[in-house]
């Protein structure tokens, strides 16, 4: 059966997520006035924040959302777009996470499944307030061991799972930590696919609330990226760019940005529970 998925996101990505939520067989929803998201909300079978291109506007209605869904015990995502470079999206995070936790008092027992969501750079400033990176992208420089130590410490704090997206994504409750290994660096060449990612987990957790849930939605959309970029014979010209390495004169093919996210939400739409089941390459990891 298709679930309706609300996803609070920014217009930069907003049609690749619903694509990629219809893509899966559910119903995405992108609504997002303040009067209007508390009913939809309450309808819902799973919601996605995402904090990228925040206003005002969004803002109000995340917070109506996010209470609506504590209430109706819905799984959310909240995907932390930027806070390694915006005080104001650090400090809204705080907030929604302040929510969060005031709907159970001090008993701490959370029945809506979280999901907080960022990239290596975005959870080092949900965990270490006094780092900052720039703009919205990942930081080369920090060690994947480092990073999952402080996925496991952000987690148990708050009590969430935590999603670090990567070119190996970290997947932790705290209590267990898991290392998936698919995916494709053209993936990181299209605005876009973290977000997407978001998605995709808000609909796997619709279905069931645990952390092995995420690491198959993780491993699901690096699979898809796999099976798009793999999707191109050698022999076809539609979709390529050849470039010469100078430094080597080797010819090199690559997939045009374009081509790659069609057949991105092609693979999406494509892929089977078992071939992916088959297909993800997790590992149960600890430091």
């Amino acid at each position: 059966m298709a679930n309706l998925i609300h996803c609070i996101t920014n217009p930069i990505s907003m049609m690749q997520c619903a694509n990629a939520v219809l893509a899966l067989g559910d119903k995405p929803i992108m609504a997002e006035h303040p009067l209007e998201v508390k009913e939809i909300t309450n309808d819902s079978s799973a919601l996605l924040l995402n904090l990228g291109n925040i206003s005002d506007s969004r803002m109000e209605s995340m917070k109506i959302s996010l209470q609506a869904a504590l209430s109706k015990k819905i799984p959310i995502v909240l995907d932390a777009v930027g806070v390694a470079c915006s005080r104001l999206r650090r400090d809204f995070v705080g907030e929604l996470l302040k929510i969060r936790k005031e709907s159970v008092g001090d008993i701490g027992n959370f029945e809506s499944f979280m999901v907080v969501k960022g990239n290596n750079a975005e959870i080092k400033a949900l965990f270490d307030d006094t780092y900052k990176g720039k703009g919205v992208d990942a930081d080369e420089e920090i060690k994947i061991k480092d990073i999952a130590q402080i996925c496991e410490k952000l987690a148990a704090n708050l009590n969430v799972t935590v999603l670090c997206s990567g070119e190996k994504d970290i997947v932790t409750d705290g209590k267990e930590t898991f290392l998936v290994s698919n995916g494709v660096e053209q993936m990181g060449n299209i605005t876009g696919t973290g977000c997407m990612l978001g998605a995709i987990c808000a609909s796997f957790l619709s279905k069931k609330q645990d952390i092995g849930q995420v690491v198959r939605a993780c491993g699901f959309f690096g699979i898809a990226g796999e099976y798009a970029y793999k999707s191109y014979p050698e022999n076809e010209n539609i979709g390529y760019k050849e470039a010469i390495a100078e430094t080597t004169g080797l010819r090199e093919k690559k997939i045009g940005s374009g081509s790659f996210l069609i057949k991105l939400l092609d693979a999406i739409s494509l892929l089977s529970g078992d071939y992916v089941d088959r297909q993800i390459k997790s590992e149960k990891i600890s430091f």
